[in-house]
């Protein structure tokens, strides 16, 4: 590399740059081609300049050496003065090839860069240049009240939040309202339930790789805007056709399939636009706090929307939603652009998908995070269809009783996520199985707890155990992934734990419907509990083998 760098570096010097090496008594300057200059001069021949060099045995007087090239490849190598007459000559040591460079053999380490000097990114360091150093004045105990709020304090991340409390909790009023809707439209048929569940995550399956190429293409930002007013306007017309008293089922089914286009896009989008928004050191807590904003809005949308509808009914739920969705759109307008840790957007380009794929394939730590999540995901998950249909089929109780249900087991989410907020590093694997095993305990105890209020004081700890999964999981593949590959791992990510629906849930309606609701849970708890085993024991055996391969 200094072979490559020395014709430049002569071809760029100029008069008011600063050689690197002195040349000895046998320089160009001594020879007439250009006059030392004797600041430079002095300071060569000063003592503390010659205690840095051992003295040349063999001093070379007819051959004048080249310079080393600085260790600083931004500044480029001049040409040395002469020294002073009775200042001792720098060893340097000639390598073999006429394009080789002389090296010293105490190299002198390069000056620090002074205050103005422009920092260069590092190519071993590829996030440098899209997320700037955080100041170390905000980093915090992660026990404090302060720490567990950090990522607050960026003005960017303030706004999003208070748009998304404001939206989450429409969406879940909308959740409520729409399953509601179908349970009254299909006479209670679990198996339509289901279908509606799975047509929204339907396009996640067939789609979603292909949202995190978008994320990663284009300015996240602006992709937000959009999906947030796609999301609206199908909310606004099954609003429309529920007041009309025109809603069929197959009208909610073609909605939900198309909130699930929307969602596509907007999911690795929302998920990557984080890290933008706070940087690398905050990510964890901002997940964690945007977990606890989804889980509070959680907490309060189906308690509303469950007295709306014994109230005025669901089709005024969907146009509260509808229009919920302006907060998200303002916060994402009055943000700082210039505050934004923006990536890279990545050229369009054939096999990116397959890039992405490749990419997650080569990392097993990230193959094993997708696993466990795919299969918690799939069969432990589904709340949406359990809870309503054990509340309803079960316990006999009315909409303002499933409501509640669901706000206990957001009441345990979002302590999960308070908790989750203290975290300060990359989330390991063993958290992940643990936690995966607990989960899968307390979903089995839910299912078979033998009156209603039992039934909600277990959905609290289920509901924590399922947001530090949750949370982890995704702290751990963000942080775990390179920064122009982040759009479609998370797509990947979202892919299996969100496109897995399209299969679990129709398969858990159909379940509940003939074997009984507490069959769902006791289900989905038991298969949660096997995965989380086998993949602790797979990524026990592959710790053993990499072991055995660097005893030999």
């Amino acid at each position: 590399m200094r072979a490559s760098r020395l014709p430049l570096a002569l071809v760029m010097t100029s008069a008011n740059e600063t050689p690197d090496e002195p040349e000895g008594p046998a320089t160009r300057g001594a020879r007439g081609r250009r006059a030392a200059h004797p600041a430079r001069t002095a300071a060569l021949a000063s003592p503390a300049r010659s205690r840095r060099r051992r003295p040349s045995p063999r001093p070379a007087p007819h051959a004048p050496a080249r310079p080393a090239a600085r260790q600083d490849a931004t500044t480029p190598t001049a040409p040395a003065a002469p020294t002073a007459p009775n200042a001792p000559a720098a060893t340097v040591t000639e390598k073999d090839g006429p394009f080789q460079e002389a090296v010293a053999d105490v190299p002198e380490p390069a000056p620090p860069p002074g205050p103005d000097a422009p920092e260069t990114p590092s190519p071993e360091r590829p996030d440098r240049a899209e997320t700037p150093a955080e100041p170390e004045e905000i980093a915090e105990e992660p026990g404090s009240r302060a720490g567990m709020f950090r990522s607050l304090r960026n003005h960017n991340f303030r706004l999003y939040t208070a748009g998304q409390v404001v939206s989450n909790t429409g969406t879940w009023m909308q959740r409520i309202a729409q399953d509601w809707l179908v349970l009254d439209l299909a006479h209670g048929s679990g198996t339509a339930l289901g279908i509606t569940t799975g047509l929204q995550f339907l396009p996640m399956l067939l789609f979603g790789l292909w949202g995190g190429v978008i994320a990663d293409r284009y300015s996240k930002r602006r992709v937000l805007m959009l999906t947030q007013v796609s999301m609206g306007v199908l909310a606004l017309i099954l609003g429309l056709l529920a007041i009309s008293g025109t809603a069929q089922v197959w009208h909610v089914y073609v909605l939900a399939f198309g909130l699930g286009v929307a969602t596509v896009v907007d999911n690795p989008t929302r998920q990557t636009f984080v890290v933008e928004m706070v940087g690398k050191r905050d990510l964890p807590n901002a997940i964690a706090l945007n977990s606890a904003t989804f889980n509070g809005a959680r907490l309060l949308g189906p308690a509303v929307a469950g007295v709306l509808i014994a109230l005025i009914g669901t089709g005024p739920v969907f146009l509260v939603n509808a229009a919920s969705f302006g907060a998200v759109l303002l916060g994402i307008y009055a943000m700082r652009g210039d505050e934004l840790h923006q990536a890279a957007p990545v050229k369009r380009a054939k096999g990116q998908l397959r890039e992405g794929l490749r990419y997650v394939r080569g990392r097993r730590d990230l193959m094993l995070v997708l696993i466990l999540i795919g299969f918690l995901a799939t069969f432990g998950m589904n709340f949406s269809t359990t809870v309503a249909l054990v509340a309803k089929e079960v316990f006999h109780s009315d909409a303002s009783a499933f409501g509640l249900a669901s706000s206990m087991l957001a009441l345990g989410a979002l302590s999960g996520a308070l908790l989750a907020a203290r975290r300060v590093a990359r989330p390991r694997l063993r958290l992940l199985v643990v936690m995966g095993l607990v989960f899968g305990a307390l979903e089995v105890l839910t299912g078979l707890m033998p009156t209603y209020w039992s039934f909600l004081a277990l959905l609290v700890p289920t509901g924590i155990a399922m947001m530090t999964i949750m949370t982890a999981a995704n702290a751990s593949v963000q942080l775990g992934v390179a920064p122009e590959m982040r759009g479609r791992v998370m797509a990947l990510y979202m892919l299996v734990f969100l496109g897995t629906n399209p299969l679990g849930a129709p398969a858990v309606g159909w379940l509940a419907e003939h074997f009984g609701a507490r069959a769902s849970l006791v289900l989905g708890g038991l298969v949660s509990v096997v995965a989380a085993l086998a993949v602790g024991a797979l990524a026990a055996r592959w710790r053993a083998d990499e072991r055995r391969v660097a005893a030999r």
